[in-house]
């Protein structure tokens, strides 16, 4: 088959393990140095964001000639993950910035294209805002762009919730529908008269994620921050969901350090038990053995479907829509599977902890119920109870996984969970 690049921007990755790891890791350290603070007083981690936009975190996808580092997507998990070890939310907030800088990167090469690229090079932040307000669905959506009778663009009204990052945002990405049906995304500029955001999530976990509401009345959007839904990238369903499973793995990594800490910690114990310390107590040590495994569990799934979707963006790439398809829907089913294996993963982790560590585990100084909180919060944005269902039905009759949201596909599985 001849095959034609048609997205120069999705350069073969360049950047090697050690090398983001050594660049990252020490930021990410800094940021885990808070974090238990931060979430018993819920405070919004502001400065920690703007530590990794300085260093560059926002460009991991960008190619090394045009001032990125070259990361591939199974890269850009890992360091979500190893970042969810460290803060959950701080990495969850993350997501929609990195899926938007995907979706310009599939895109060809234009003057919006290139103003975009500049933007994202120069550290300009993207938060989200695809899911409607009042329990507002796709079929139903009341969030409306119509043509701006002043200028060359857009106003947008509308309500959103689940709008992730925000707060900490310089642009937001916004579904809306424009007067004669056509779904579009909006890149809609934070600071500007008809744009509220307000902080009111109420979910017991992922506290400081800013995923409240955001109300548009008029804002205006300038025609080249427009773009169809169905030219986003094929992928990005599929993104989304695999962020949210890296911060899952990041979690289970956290709950095995702190139950390795509070056992350690640990001086009393109970008459039936196997050793009077409880750090030389076989059984105890055989549940942060099993929280390792589950921990190592969660974060293999990850890296094993991650690396699929590397392969979809390859296709797409090279200008092999035949191959890019199939792609698709090998990674979809690869991320399914992963979906249950790293959910089931952190919540058994962050519950089975307790059994190394007594009633003093428990306490509230030490906040270990946050990886449980947060882990069960993330676990419920996309159904993990329909997955085992799809992945099934594909493995026995062949039904293509990517057909459950019709014809717009994995644009709108994206937007089922682009918050």
């Amino acid at each position: 088959m001849t095959t034609t690049t048609t997205s120069p921007l999705l350069a073969p990755p360049t950047a090697s393990d050690a090398e983001l790891s050594a660049r990252f890791q020490p930021v990410f350290d800094r940021i885990a140095e808070g974090n238990r603070e931060r979430e018993a007083v819920r405070e919004f981690p502001t400065a920690q964001v703007r530590w990794l936009i300085d260093a560059g975190f926002g460009r991991l996808r960008i190619p090394e000639a045009l001032g990125g580092w070259g990361a591939s997507l199974r890269q850009t998990f890992q360091l979500l993950t190893d970042l969810g070890e460290a803060d959950p939310n701080v990495s969850h907030v993350w997501r929609n910035h990195l899926a938007f800088v995907e979706d310009r990167l599939n895109a060809e090469p234009s003057p919006t294209t290139s103003v975009w690229l500049d933007r994202l090079i120069a550290g300009e932040f993207v938060g989200g805002g695809w899911t409607e307000a009042n329990n507002g669905s796709f079929s139903e959506l009341k969030t409306v762009l119509r043509p701006d009778e002043q200028a060359d663009g857009w106003l947008l009204t509308g309500a959103k919730f689940y709008a992730t990052g925000s707060l900490y945002a310089d642009w937001l990405d916004v579904l809306g529908r424009t007067e004669d049906g056509r779904l579009l995304t909006a890149l809609v500029r934070r600071e500007q008269p008809g744009v509220v955001l307000t902080d009111d999530w109420p979910g017991f976990g992922q506290q400081t994620t800013a995923s409240g509401s955001a109300t548009y009345r008029d804002a205006r959007v300038d025609a080249q921050d427009v773009f169809p839904v169905e030219s986003r990238f094929s992928y990005q369903g599929l993104f989304y969901q695999t962020s949210l499973l890296a911060i899952l793995a990041g979690i289970a990594r956290a709950v095995r350090r702190d139950g390795i800490a509070a056992l350690k910690a640990r001086t009393r114990t109970y008459a039936h038990a196997l050793d009077p310390s409880p750090v030389d107590d076989a059984q105890l040590l055989q549940v942060i053995g099993r929280v390792s495994a589950l921990a190592y569990a969660a974060e293999a799934a990850v890296q094993r479907s991650s690396a699929t979707i590397d392969l979809v963006a390859a296709a797409h790439a090279a200008g092999d829509g035949e191959a890019e398809r199939a792609a698709l829907v090998h990674s979809t089913i690869e991320t399914d599977q992963a979906q249950l294996v790293a959910i089931q993963a952190a919540l058994d982790a962050s519950t089975i902890v307790f059994d190394a560590l007594g009633a003093s585990g428990v306490s509230t100084t030490l906040l270990l119920d946050r990886h449980w909180r947060n882990a069960r919060t993330l676990a419920s944005h996309n159904p993990r109870v329909y997955k085992e269902r799809v992945v099934g039905d594909w493995f026995v009759r062949g039904t293509d996984p990517t057909k459950i949201f019709g014809d717009l596909g994995s644009s709108l599985a994206a937007g089922q969970s682009a918050g």
